[in-house]
């Protein structure tokens, strides 16, 4: 897919959760894997995934994301704090 080839040519990748009722959130970032491997497609495979994927675990389009988180940024109150992830 696009976004496969996007994270194979540059792995930099950021993820955010936002709670919009308390107006607060928390942005990670870090790096994203294209994981082809059969054991990892078949670890997170349910039933009715065929509906996207027609052939199965062995279909060419389908392949798993794995995010590592380095650091992050959370946000509260108006205020922003950076941390680091060991």
């Amino acid at each position: 897919s696009m976004r496969a080839r996007q994270y194979q040519d540059n792995p930099k990748a950021c993820i955010y959760f936002c709670d919009r009722r308390f107006f607060r959130g928390v942005m990670l970032l870090g790096s994203m894997e294209v994981l082809e491997d059969r054991i990892y497609k078949e670890m997170i495979w349910r039933e009715g995934d065929t509906m996207y994927y027609p052939e199965g675990v062995t279909d060419p389009d389908y392949c798993v994301l794995r995010f590592t988180a380095t650091q992050g940024r959370f946000y509260s109150n108006f205020n922003s704090e950076n941390f680091n992830i060991i």
